[in-house]
């Protein structure tokens, strides 16, 4: 129904009743359901039909000025508004040399405000606005909340080379600390579950690869009983016990003590590892000085190093098993700092010799052992070997006997290899074939030189 024909039944009075319902006057004017009006039809008061003492259970809308009987304010009531501050004036070269500290919210506020309003009326300054609006976007890419994976290991590197020990640490024994720390805060990281995450151990025997499988607890226990060659030789207690003796090697060690710890072991070979790798830092630091400690040798079972080069090859092997861990269970890990990945090197280097002559005894190096004898002390056919990247170097690798000298006028090659990937090759990780090596000069003697160097490497 339209609203004309209930303007014409409204004059005819068909509307004039709807408010009396009844005798009783529960509803006695019109207004029913209006907030403060009558009762409403469930007996609930509103206006008329409750107690009038009691205020409306509904309250009214309050009334606005106009409504009521106050007058409406004048504005001398009101008072004077604060003036506003002109605007600044600038001209056209000054509002365009603007433009770029205005795109990185840079201006002042009446800057800003005069550019806004310049841009309004200057078409070619809004087109340059709206491109230098749209570079600054692109100087804040949207950054992942996630943090950087290797956020804690930079963290712990920049901690170990500023923080001065307490006890100074020997510069022979530097890297040991460093890589035994990194490595605990790897092993702090890890889940229970992960400590039997599958791990395969390769080096490199003979002129072949060969692996052992093992776990991330059977890796800390292999390091805990090789490390334990150092602390018997330092005086402290061996890990293995009565167990030590059935075999002064390496890998006899490391035997032993997975059959005695039934084999798998778990994360609780953690705590005696961490706590020697304490001992053997405070033991070298509180001797390191000392005259006696650069005549200790540490024996390997087949052969034996000095302590400041067991402590050295410690820091390796702890090093490249740590890496083998990290790849086991998706955590990021560096190299080591390179004045420590320099250390390394270097008594790979000085090793070479000795194990080219053992090889060559054996039979297998490319030249028989009798051809190109050098004497003791005598320059020698050398070999130049370049390391490159973090670390690097130079070394004159002697050929033919250890006790000859390195000779720049001898020499008859050059090799040529990053650090990080020249001691994976050292530690068996790298077949010598597969080795990204610049080769120049006598092939034979750089196979044999790069055969030699992953024979470094042991379980």
């Amino acid at each position: 129904m339209n609203d004309a024909g209930n303007a014409d039944r409204f004059e005819h009075g068909e509307f004039e009743d709807r408010g009396k319902r009844d005798e009783k006057g529960e509803q006695q004017q019109e207004g029913y359901g209006i907030p403060g009006g009558p009762a409403n039809g469930n007996g609930i008061g509103i206006g008329n039909g409750q107690d009038p003492d009691q205020p409306p259970r509904i309250p009214m809308p309050r009334a606005s000025v106009e409504d009521g009987e106050r007058p409406l304010p004048t504005l001398e009531d009101l008072g004077d508004p604060a003036p506003r501050p002109a605007p600044l004036v600038l001209e056209h070269h000054v509002l365009k040399s603007l433009l770029g500290a205005w795109a990185l919210a840079a201006c002042s506020p009446d800057e800003t405000a005069a550019v806004e309003e310049h841009l309004g009326d200057c078409g070619s300054c809004a087109d340059e606005a709206l491109r230098l609006r749209g570079a600054v976007g692109l100087l804040h890419p949207q950054e992942s909340l996630d943090l950087d994976p290797a956020l804690r290991t930079r963290v712990l590197d920049g901690c170990l080379d500023r923080r001065p020990p307490r006890i100074p640490v020997p510069d022979w024994a530097a890297p040991y600390d460093a890589e035994t720390a990194r490595l605990d805060a790897l092993l702090q990281d890890i889940g229970d579950a992960e400590w039997h995450a599958p791990v395969r151990l390769r080096w490199f025997e003979s002129d072949g690869p060969t692996s052992r499988r093992t776990t991330v607890a059977g890796v800390i226990a292999h390091l805990l009983t090789v490390d334990g060659l150092v602390a018997v030789a330092l005086g402290l207690d061996d890990p293995l016990g009565d167990a030590g003796a059935e075999g002064p090697t390496p890998q006899a060690r490391t035997e032993a003590y997975w059959r005695t710890s039934h084999y798998p072991p778990t994360r609780s070979v953690r705590a005696p590892w961490r706590e020697q790798t304490h001992d053997l830092v405070r033991t070298v630091s509180f001797t390191g000085g000392s005259s006696g400690s650069a005549r200790l040798a540490v024996s390997y079972g087949d052969f034996e190093l000095p302590l400041h080069d067991a402590m050295l090859d410690r820091a390796f092997e702890c090093w490249v098993h740590a890496e083998d861990i990290a790849e086991a269970v998706d955590y990021p890990y560096g190299p080591p700092s390179p004045r420590h990945l320099h250390r390394m090197i270097d008594l790979a280097a000085r090793v070479l010799p000795d194990v080219l002559a053992a090889r060559r005894q054996a039979g297998l190096t490319a030249l028989p052992h009798h051809r190109h004898l050098g004497l003791a002390g005598e320059p020698g056919r050398s070999l130049r070997l370049e390391i490159e990247g973090s670390g690097g170097g130079e070394w004159l690798i002697p050929l033919d006997s250890p006790a000859a000298v390195g000779s720049a006028e001898r020499e008859v090659a050059h090799v040529a290899l990053d650090g990080v990937e020249f001691c994976r090759l050292a530690a068996g990780h790298v077949p010598p074939a597969e080795a990204a090596a610049g080769q120049l000069g006598d092939r034979e003697a750089i196979r044999d030189v790069l055969f030699a160097a992953a024979s470094l490497s042991r379980m």
